[in-house]
């Protein structure tokens, strides 16, 4: 028999996957197999240009050598063996479907039609595609809220303790740790109190990939007690887009049901670009990992001090955070740079197209008062310079006389959105006969859609909730800043699809 597997020695200096797409590359096999191009001979070019020819020759997948992706026995096993040890989990899964695939599978592999999930607010909508995946009902819970900047923080313990109290039969919590501004609440605290319920701790860690590498960094979830966590290996790190890691930290969940359930929400012929891409960030992490999070840190530091020096600009730090019972955030990641822009006379989405335009500098999201900037492990002091002498003289040209922008008095932070009365179980909303209908005539209707602002890509409707005047006003009123909405069937929101009564 010519065909065998090979056996692997864990060895963190070393790719595993990329290794065997190398090999295979370079065997010379004829090829008589999928893709199309046949590893770049029948290729466009554009497709040569924008893919290398020895990426293209290596783009191939579910040949012996390269494994398989939903019954992993060689490189793949290997690969994610070493990043459940770099991590710290007990096991790790691979996801090229983003974490969004990542959360759907943690939530599908723990959850059972009818269980109760506990979920903040302030959720990505991922989360609510999970829950209805699952067919679980969800439970809110109200994150705090910084007033002073607009932003919705972290659970605190004791509004987890109070959904607890209220709903002492819920399956699990799941927590967002960080949030997208950097923020993180007490999760130990939490994971304590949950475990004592019996229930579970799911995380979407989608912002947390790289925490694990400083020990100036809050800690990673998997570390306070989680027990899944799903990480976003692309934004932070130097994995390819679309690309993500699913943490298993206990043995309270069922590993081959999770397993189970990400084979059912990925594709069956993964692309082996993306799944060499996580073996090649985990390999860089280990290999310097800390010292490019020192750096990155260290510039991150140095940005936020400049920025508070600024008129008009304010970056907050680590006295946002304070600890209690309830606190919505304890610790900050400081790589997340947040520029609050109440001085100026231009709000979040206006300064974000300056930026762009007349700075060529590009901003993670912009809010109403806002803007984020990620410092991540690729990032050296001549491009944070950069961008801060952009800060200086955009803050310089648009700097308040006492006003603030038009239409910023109307417009709430998006900590303050309305709170929609959930009608019907998600799941249920989902495959309910609708109808669309024009926005502002909804009022009183049950919303058949998600529908969020993105980015952030919180939910202000969820499958199941009321319509209320509140909501359809704080729809125009954001649409009119130029924040851009995700959900919903029209883009726009001139129409709405609603549960046929």
């Amino acid at each position: 028999m010519w065909l065998m597997r090979k056996e692997y020695l864990l060895n963190q200096y070393e790719a595993p996957i990329a290794h065997a797409m190398k090999e295979y590359a370079g065997d010379g096999a004829l090829a008589f197999h999928t893709p199309g191009h046949k590893q770049g001979l029948g290729a466009h070019r554009l497709l040569r240009e924008l893919i290398t020819e020895e990426g293209l020759r290596q783009e191939v997948s579910l040949m012996e050598e390269l494994d398989d992706l939903h019954e992993p026995e060689g490189c793949i096993k290997a690969a994610e063996a070493l990043a459940a040890e770099l991590w710290g989990a007990e096991d790790t899964m691979f996801v090229i479907n983003g974490t969004t695939g990542a959360i759907h599978a943690m939530l599908a592999g723990t959850l059972s039609p009818g269980d109760e999930v506990l979920i903040p607010r302030n959720a990505h909508r991922s989360i609510i595609g999970g829950v209805i995946l699952a067919g679980a009902v969800p439970v809110y819970i109200q994150p705090e809220v910084d007033r002073r900047l607009g932003i919705a923080m972290g659970l605190s313990l004791s509004a987890v303790q109070g959904a607890i109290a209220d709903h002492p039969g819920a399956r699990a919590l799941v927590a967002v740790y960080p949030t997208y501004y950097g923020f993180c609440c007490d999760l130990r605290a939490i994971a304590e109190a949950v475990h004592e319920a019996g229930m579970l701790l799911l995380v979407d860690e989608a912002h947390g990939a790289h925490l694990r590498f400083s020990q100036e960094l809050p800690l990673q979830a998997i570390e306070l007690g989680a027990d899944v966590a799903a990480q976003s290996t692309h934004k932070l790190l130097g994995s390819m887009t679309q690309t993500s890691m699913l943490h298993i930290g206990s043995s309270r969940v069922d590993r081959s049901r999770l397993r189970q359930a990400a084979g059912l929400l990925q594709s069956t012929s993964p692309n082996q670009l993306l799944l060499a891409s996580l073996d090649i960030a985990r390999l860089q992490m280990a290999e310097e990992g800390r010292e490019r999070m020192a750096e990155a840190v260290r510039l991150s530091r140095f940005l936020r001090a400049e920025v508070n020096k600024i008129t008009g600009l304010y970056s907050p730090g680590r006295e946002s955070c304070h600890t209690g019972i309830d606190s919505g955030a304890v610790c900050l990641d400081d790589t997340k740079v947040t520029v609050n822009l109440d001085g100026l006379a231009v709000d979040g989405p206006e300064a974000e197209l300056i930026l762009r335009h007349q700075y060529k500098i590009q901003c993670e999201l912009s809010d109403a008062r806002s803007l984020l900037f990620i410092i991540s492990m690729a990032d050296n002091e001549a491009v944070v310079k950069r961008l801060l002498a952009a800060l200086k003289d955009m803050a310089a040209r648009h700097l308040s006389a006492g006003g603030r922008p038009e239409g910023y008095e109307a417009a709430e932070a998006m900590g303050d959105m309305p709170r929609p009365v959930q009608r019907m179980n998600p799941r249920d909303a989902f495959f309910a006969a609708v109808r669309p209908v024009p926005l502002e005539e909804a009022a009183g209707a049950v919303s058949a859609e998600t529908v969020a602002f993105y980015p952030p890509g919180v939910p202000l409707l969820c499958p199941g909730e009321e319509i209320t005047a509140e909501i359809i006003s704080y729809i125009r009123r954001y649409q009119a800043l130029g924040m851009r909405l995700s959900g919903p069937a029209d883009g726009r929101l001139a129409t709405i699809r609603v549960i046929q009564s």
